[in-house]
């Protein structure tokens, strides 16, 4: 009767029910520009407010081409502007709508871009990063990565992705 004991306690520990319960830390690896795809990199905050949401320790890291979306001054349109391409990029009005009813606040308090929208996620407790490396090989000052984001070296990187339980590339 044991063996059956333990397989009923096994197969309630891969339930639903108790994977939401768990805690976990979830990396969300952002690898793609917003000009070359922006569904990919626009659907990765929705990724970490879901995430967050369900009590999960949630960090973005922004790696590859996407360190031209969060760098003041370049990526998408406008290349030498004051401002990023993620906060140049408005986050359409059903979205804003389906964040105000998600967060159960007024519309005029949910995020216009998604700069802000990052901001808002780090203000929830979201670790943001950017992969230093990779800003220097696109000719970028880390100094100018948006203020939500924390540009970080190699080493910062491995850690990330060791303390991960759960990393979702985008």
């Amino acid at each position: 009767m044991r063996p059956i004991l333990g397989v009923a306690v096994a197969l309630c520990a891969l339930s639903p029910l108790a994977q939401a319960q768990t805690s976990h830390r979830v990396l969300i690896h952002v690898k793609t520009a917003l000009s070359l795809d922006d569904a990919q990199i626009c659907a990765a905050p929705n990724v970490a407010l879901a995430s967050l949401k369900a009590g999960h320790k949630v960090t973005m890291l922004f790696d590859a081409s996407a360190v031209t979306s969060i760098t003041k001054g370049f990526g998408w349109r406008r290349k030498f502007s004051s401002t990023s391409a993620m906060d140049r990029a408005k986050l359409p009005d059903r979205e804003r709508r389906s964040l105000s009813e998600q967060l159960g606040v007024p519309l005029e308090q949910v995020p216009h871009d998604y700069g802000e929208y990052l901001g808002f996620l780090k203000s929830k407790g979201v670790e943001i990063y950017g992969n230093k490396t990779m800003m220097l090989l696109y000719n970028i000052d880390p100094a100018k990565a948006a203020s939500a984001v924390v540009p970080v070296g190699l080493e910062k990187m491995v850690e990330l992705f060791n303390a991960a339980d759960r990393t979702i590339v985008y």
